[in-house]
């Protein structure tokens, strides 16, 4: 009995010791959701929401045959390519004593709200708020200059086709068209004249396009100011 004590006490002492100062930490298990749903995050934290839009971002799935071991440190993210880009790889890492690595590719898709059209317009019908809105669209499927004011362009015509669901762009439609009847008005600070003319050319609020004046027969250029109407500042 008393040659046992002095073992126990020591097996005992040993056991507190490993307790109260583990020599290794568990290493942590993670899935591949969790990893998915980290790689996420870490983007939503990353890249900015474009002024006047949105972005959707979407992580691809791991693949099932890669495998994931078990890591004792927190897991780290980071994208080495440009953030501008719409598809990125992120890198996963682990750094403990056997460190590891992967890859996830992902989609960033910005969007912005532009003004669109509900129903099909066809070339020469005026655009109103019963054929067009605003809507997100994705900025890979933009072309030339964004529309963001329904007011901006409602009382415009369409100089072309423009399909349910595409958006309305300065060259799709004109607040004055080519060959129009319209008004001319030369003002300043005292005085009003108006008259009438013929538009040369087609454009959209406050561009300039070429009028042939009716009564003189004069060219000129003057910004357009409303449906069917020019302004001159003498």
């Amino acid at each position: 009995m008393t040659k046992t004590m002095p073992t126990l006490k020591v097996f005992l002492s040993i056991t507190c010791f490993i307790a109260l100062n583990p020599i290794t930490s568990f290493a942590t298990n993670w899935d591949r959701a969790y990893i998915q749903s980290f790689a996420k995050n870490y983007l939503k934290e990353q890249i900015p929401v474009p002024i006047g839009g949105k972005i959707s971002i979407k992580v691809a799935n791991i693949d099932p045959r890669v495998i994931i071991k078990p890591c004792q440190a927190p897991l780290k993210a980071n994208i080495p390519e440009n953030t501008s880009r719409r598809n990125v790889n992120v890198k996963i890492t682990c750094v403990d004593s056997t460190p590891w690595q992967i890859y996830i590719p992902a989609k960033i898709e910005r969007a912005f709200a532009v003004v669109i059209a509900t129903s099909i317009i066809e070339k020469g019908v005026v655009l109103t708020k019963q054929n067009i809105a605003l809507d997100y669209i994705a900025s890979s499927k933009l072309r030339g200059e964004r529309l963001t004011d329904i007011n901006a362009v409602l009382g415009s015509k369409a100089e072309k086709r423009i399909g349910k669901g595409r958006p309305i762009t300065r060259k799709s439609a004109c607040l004055v068209c080519k060959g129009d009847a319209i008004t001319i008005i030369a003002k300043n600070d005292k005085f009003m004249i108006k008259t009438q003319g013929t538009a040369l050319s087609s454009g959209n609020l406050n561009q300039q396009i070429k009028v042939k004046n009716t009564r003189s027969g004069r060219v000129i250029k003057p910004k357009i100011s409303a449906v069917n109407q020019v302004t001159i500042n003498l």
